[in-house]
């Protein structure tokens, strides 16, 4: 074999190997984000509220029809994007799993794009792509939104001050905390630290969110229970005293509150809150507490913006 046959199959043997190094690694990396747990590996989740919604499963069921009046739909911006990139939530969105930390909203979003008009669209807009990340600006100046494929039916999207933060979930969060993720469409897992102040929380909600502030992990989810829905509250205690009296607690608070409205001669309301708190139910198993409460469809409807 001669020296140029022999160059020629070294670099077609080097190449080959690249390649399959190559299709490796994005095989790795696509067979690695199959899962929400994957997903949840990439969100710096430490002292961050977490919340995930199946729009794939609410579709299913139904639920997503309720959202056919809310705002979201008529907001001119909203009608702009779904025209330019032909991308519509109540259609092509699958699932969003997203943490807010206390400066940047960070979200894995399973669904179906057009990743070229998306990036036409983020030019457009005054952004820049670079390479496979894109960048553009939000509503306000410290609202700047990015985002990239994970895969081909996953983006990694960002809103933060800074312009490029999606970058942060090419690879593991390095602050992360142990989340057992709910069997649910919807949940949502708080910090006990964000339940500390309160202050963002509705009127009505400050007292419950009080009680577990000590809790080591606390989470809600929403699920089907026969022709409606139910919250789950699931809290983690630090030992079995600490459940046990957290539990009666939740029970006194929401014996107080049907009091409260039983004086004012009023009847709890099933589609707001005063419905929902004083039909909640707790107990306890171990170092766990679960609660529930019913939720019915007016509620539901009222919460998505359709009521």
């Amino acid at each position: 074999m001669n020296y140029k046959k022999r160059a020629a199959l070294l670099i077609i043997t080097i190449a080959s190997l690249c390649g399959v190094a190559v299709w490796g690694v994005a095989r790795l990396r696509y067979h690695a984000l199959r899962t929400t747990s994957d997903w949840l590996q990439r969100l710096p989740t430490r002292d961050s509220m977490v919340f995930y919604v199946d729009f794939a499963a609410l579709r299913k069921g139904g639920v997503l029809q309720m959202l056919a009046g809310s705002k979201v739909g008529e907001e001119p911006e909203y009608k702009v994007f779904v025209m330019k990139t032909e991308f519509d939530y109540t259609r092509d969105l699958d699932a969003v799993l997203a943490c807010f930390t206390p400066h940047a909203k960070y979200l894995v979003v399973k669904g179906r794009f057009d990743w070229n008009s998306l990036a036409s669209y983020a030019r457009e807009q005054g952004g820049t792509c670079r390479d496979a990340l894109c960048r553009m600006s939000g509503s306000t100046p410290e609202r700047k939104i990015s985002f990239f494929p994970l895969r081909p039916n996953l983006m990694g999207l960002a809103v933060s001050p800074d312009e490029w933060a999606a970058a942060d979930l090419q690879s593991t969060a390095a602050r992360r905390r142990g989340l057992e993720l709910p069997d649910a469409p919807v949940w949502i897992s708080i910090p006990p630290a964000m339940l500390k102040t309160g202050s963002d929380m509705p009127p009505g909600t400050r007292m419950f969110a009080h009680t577990m502030e000590d809790a080591d992990d606390v989470s809600i989810a929403m699920a089907p229970s026969g022709n409606r829905f139910e919250a789950r509250l699931n809290v983690q205690c630090r030992s079995e005293r600490q459940a046990a009296a957290l539990a009666a607690q939740l029970q006194a608070i929401t014996a107080m509150l049907r009091e409260m409205i039983a004086r004012e001669h009023q009847t709890p309301n099933p589609r707001d809150l005063s419905g929902v708190l004083t039909s909640g139910t707790f107990n306890h198993l171990g170092t766990q507490v679960m609660g529930s409460w019913p939720l019915e469809k007016g509620f539901v409807e009222g919460l998505l913006g359709g009521g």
